[in-house]
């Protein structure tokens, strides 16, 4: 199976897109597809977390759980959205906890998080398509597997990874990462369900950058421009 995946990424994860569970997922897409419905994000940005942050150059993972189900949100990094498109409630909810974290931030006009993941954050979802309007539509057609593998991957492979925990869902994939070797760092989701129960005051970004930096790593410019 041909796909579009940096090359880094493709190196570690090869084997697994010829395996019969992604084959199952590219028939599905592919009947989504011929059945005339809608998938966000396009075809060309279902790899955009991978490609704009080569499994190299990867220091911190945010993960969320699936793309965003409206017209032109989605960009295939978690949280994030087009510009032009309204500013999601979760992603405000993070700007807010940057502004009281990191001196100086100020709050973009915008949700287009590309400059963090080509600093070598990864904004992986756990899944990676979404069918229009219906949040969570392509859950447990194989994505979960692929995204799991790929935690797996980094966990085994890298080391002094930051895992950016936020909410239940997120919090299950610990078991995935060897903590011995990484470091987790938990919180309520950014939702505004919840965002006061343990996101806001959680200090994870001037954190992360605490942990890069003892690790001779370069910290993260969180500020969007």
């Amino acid at each position: 199976m041909a796909v579009d995946i940096e090359r880094s990424w493709l190196e570690v994860l090869h084997d697994e897109f010829d395996k019969p569970y992604m084959q199952k997922l590219r028939e599905f897409l592919k009947q989504e597809k011929e059945a005339g419905i809608k998938v966000y994000p396009k075809g060309s940005d279902i790899f955009n977390a991978f490609n704009k942050t080569p499994f190299t150059n990867l220091k911190t993972v945010i993960l969320g759980q699936d793309p965003y189900h409206g017209p032109n949100q989605a960009i295939g990094l978690s949280f994030a959205v087009n510009k032009g498109i309204t500013v999601p409630p979760s992603l405000k909810n993070i700007y807010k906890e940057l502004q009281t974290d990191i001196p100086g931030f100020t709050m973009p006009s915008h949700g287009d998080l590309t400059g963090w993941a080509e600093q070598g954050v990864l904004m992986l979802n756990a899944t990676l398509t979404v069918q229009a309007g219906k949040p969570g539509s392509h859950q447990k057609k194989g994505w979960e597997i692929f995204t799991d593998t790929v935690i797996r991957t980094i966990s085994e492979q890298k080391e002094g990874v930051v895992f950016l925990l936020w909410g239940k869902f997120a919090q299950a994939k610990e078991e995935l990462i060897d903590t011995a070797k990484h470091h987790v760092l938990k919180a309520a989701h950014p939702s505004p369900y919840s965002a006061d129960n343990g996101f806001f005051g959680c200090h994870h970004f001037s954190k992360t950058n605490e942990i890069l930096i003892k690790e001779n790593k370069a910290p993260i410019d969180w500020q969007i421009k």
